[in-house]
């Protein structure tokens, strides 16, 4: 069977799909090592038996509704390649506003302030994306040099969504860069000791009935990644406006943020009115909703008073 016919055979399958092309080009390119440019240029190359039973593998998972990125184990964000589980929320390019603001943020006080270190908190970090982007972003575009990199601390409830970022860290990140780093796992704040210059996270914030929903397709992405309506013993909230988790997150970042701190919180479409309200309840200052690319309103920018 060529490139071609196996392309179109699986597109064929995956007709369910919005993506079914790209779909089907990321499973056959991934088996094959090749990218989708070299499947195009190489339709008439054979491929071998064995590499069509992996490919028929693959398109039958994805016909279940599991994700391409789960399927691989693999996921692009921000420019780099990150290693996925379903223990981890796959990364979205939603949340690369959330990157670009906090690196520029980090950006400034580095520039203000050169001969103090700042210090990050990447909370319900997952797959580490977040915190990692930051840090390159900040090495490889703002040239910070490395005696200036901030400290990154990685938090999560989710003992496998921490083992999947400290490999991505190790995966990506130079030796001098991931000294800068440390994983904690904790609820919350609950087992943080320390102070930080800037929070960026993306907590869990869909309602509850609408993250249920989400995962019947079958994507296996973890519920714990998505319900927001969630109490501080990990119980419902009582509550099906997906804040349950703000409400108790955004406290504790404001007692874990040095004074001038900053708070960038992904919120989404679904309550960022809302989150912005409680951040102002909360004490912080300078709120702000800043809105993604398709003019979705999608993170809260917040400062300690």
């Amino acid at each position: 069977m060529t490139i071609k016919e196996i392309r179109q055979q699986s597109a064929k399958i995956l007709s369910f799909s919005p993506t079914a092309s790209l779909d089907a080009d990321v499973l056959v390119g991934h088996i094959l090592h090749k990218d989708r440019t070299f499947l195009l240029f190489h339709q008439d190359d054979e491929i071998s038996e064995d590499q069509y039973r992996q490919i028929h593998d693959f398109i039958e998972k994805r016909r279940t509704g599991l994700p391409v990125a789960y399927i691989t184990g693999h996921k692009e964000f921000y420019g780099y390649d990150f290693l996925v589980s379903p223990s981890v929320l796959i990364p979205k390019p939603d949340t690369e506003l959330l990157v670009e603001t906090a690196a520029q943020a980090i950006a400034d006080k580095i520039s203000a302030r050169p001969s103090v270190i700042p210090s990050v908190c990447d909370m319900c970090a997952g797959s580490g994306c977040v915190g990692i982007s930051i840090l390159k972003t900040l090495a490889e575009d703002f040239k910070i040099p490395n005696e200036n990199l901030p400290k990154i601390t990685f938090c999560d409830i989710s003992e496998a969504a921490l083992t999947t970022a400290k490999e991505n860290a190790r995966r990506l990140l130079t030796e001098n860069q991931l000294g800068q780093t440390r994983f904690i796992q904790t609820n919350l704040f609950e087992a943080v000791s320390y102070t930080f210059d800037l929070i960026a996270t993306n907590p869990p914030y869909i309602p509850h009935s609408e993250a249920v929903d989400l995962l019947k397709d079958g994507r296996s992405e973890p519920l714990l990644a998505l319900d927001g309506d969630v109490s501080l013993t990990g119980d419902s909230s009582g509550a099906d406006d997906g804040l349950g988790i703000i409400r108790n997150l955004l406290p504790q970042a404001y007692a874990h943020l040095a004074p001038g701190g900053i708070l960038i919180m992904e919120t989404g479409e679904y309550n960022a009115d809302e989150a912005a309200a409680l951040a102002e309840k909360n004490r912080f200052g300078q709120i702000k909703i800043l809105t993604d690319l398709s003019g979705q309103k999608r993170d809260i920018y917040a400062v300690k008073r």
